[in-house]
């Protein structure tokens, strides 16, 4: 197996046996098989090309500003595999895994590989998409354990090729769909979609339990994800959803949609959602704060989720950037994404571990659920915290424990019975300590 980027860094950290990324269990299987000779890495495309039978093309597809695909870096990748092939003689399989719109896999790539290669699809060419459905955190796993193997066929030749493929790659059958370029490349937008408006849902109730005395979003999750036409997966209420994937996929399905003449609103309402779950943890700080000029915030957790140190359209970063435009004093501590944060804002605090990210501030908001920070008990909120104002925004901390010295709120937890109760909790509850 022969690796291609045009990142010379990345390259050579791989052939070291490196990983250019935090991803569990990744370094040790990279370790493996550069060590065993199964994989190494090379920046020119046309070694790999002429060194193989099929060409996987996973380069990435960032937004436009009007919300669409920017589709440079795979049109410059069919041309680089197009010229390659030039110079190469028998058959070839090119495979598209990148998300791209509907259309991309026949209506770009495929041109673009057959005018800088002299050749013709069926004659000594195959094309196909292959959605890819990793997940970050369990990357690794998901490779090994696919629930659903997509492959959108140009011709019957390139999917029968691209399923022996697969039937070798797993000792073990899989699951695994052949449609046509246009359905696969629909397929992985429309799954992400989904997800992404499961998750707007849940912290849609979570806003509603918010306003119920005694209601908590955790119970109703729980109840519904049980009816099997729901499902438990994706129903956590918390600050938003991030991420190199949903965001993106969201902003691009709803962009092609309006350039084929739909004018939808659904995903714009999951957008939305999105968008004022995290000004939600925002407003949470301020409101409880009275201000926020001045006053020491921490954030536990940066990256998306655990199991990653991605923090693309990560609540994090737009938290940053609000409480910085307030005045705020900021410090974070995350275990794995401080190095991503650190290069758009070297400005703020970043703290060695959980705890010291708590000495002297006004307020806590935890931001991903990493383990660690489950760990971490009131006394040392209390004994850290100059005012003791927590928000637990991805529901880790049981309620009872955590506000009994101190204020304590929760994303989808019911407010107490009465207003006069609630403000009187309030003034009891917020306690200041001079540090």
């Amino acid at each position: 197996m022969i690796g291609v980027d045009v990142d010379e860094n990345k390259v050579e950290m791989v052939n070291q046996r490196k990983s250019p990324i935090f991803e569990p269990g990744l370094q040790d299987l990279l370790a493996k098989v550069v060590r065993d000779g199964s994989l190494r890495c090379v920046t020119q495309t046309e070694k790999a090309v002429i060194g193989s039978d099929i060409t996987f093309v996973s380069v990435g597809t960032p937004s436009l500003r009007s919300g669409g695909t920017d589709l440079r870096f795979v049109r410059a990748a069919a041309k680089d595999i197009g010229r390659a092939l030039r110079e190469k003689s028998g058959y070839h399989l090119v495979v598209i895994t990148s998300t791209v719109t509907p259309g991309t896999t026949e209506s770009i790539v495929q041109p673009i590989v057959e005018e800088h290669s002299g050749k013709r699809l069926c004659e000594h060419l195959g094309f196909c998409m292959n959605p890819e459905f990793l997940r970050e955190g369990t990357a690794v796993h998901d490779v090994f354990h696919p629930h659903l193997v997509v492959i959108g066929e140009c011709d019957r030749r390139s999917g029968d090729q691209l399923e022996r493929f697969y039937q070798a790659f797993f000792d073990k059958k899989i699951p695994l769909m052949r449609v046509n370029p246009k359905t696969a490349e629909l397929i992985k937008y429309a799954n992400n979609a989904f997800l992404a408006t499961k998750i707007s849902f849940v912290n849609t109730i979570a806003n509603i339990c918010e306003r119920i005395p005694d209601a908590d979003v955790i119970s109703v999750a729980k109840a519904i994800g049980i009816d099997p036409r729901i499902g438990p997966h994706f129903m956590n209420a918390g600050a938003g959803f991030g991420g190199s994937c949903l965001p993106k996929d969201l902003r691009a399905l709803a962009a092609f949609a309006k350039r084929i003449g739909y004018r939808e609103t659904l995903l714009k309402a999951v957008s939305e959602v999105n968008e004022n779950q995290c000004r939600r943890v925002y407003e949470l700080a301020r409101r409880n704060l009275r201000t926020l000029k001045d006053k020491r915030i921490a954030l536990l957790g940066l990256a998306f989720k655990p199991g990653t140190d991605e923090t693309r359209d990560a609540p994090s970063i737009k938290l940053i950037r609000w409480f910085k435009n307030a005045g705020s004093k900021i410090r974070v501590y995350d275990p794995a994404a401080m190095k991503n944060v650190m290069r758009i804002y070297p400005e703020i605090s970043y703290a060695a571990s959980a705890t010291k990210c708590l000495d002297g501030v006004d307020c806590a908001i935890l931001l991903t659920e990493w383990e660690e920070f489950r760990k971490i008990k009131p006394e040392e909120f209390l004994s850290r915290m100059r005012t003791h104002v927590l928000i637990d925004a991805r529901r880790i901390y049981d309620s009872v424990q955590y506000s009994k010295n101190m204020h304590f709120v929760a994303i989808g937890l019911g407010r107490t019975k009465t207003r006069d109760k609630s403000r009187e909790c309030s003034r009891r509850k917020i306690t200041t300590r001079v540090k």
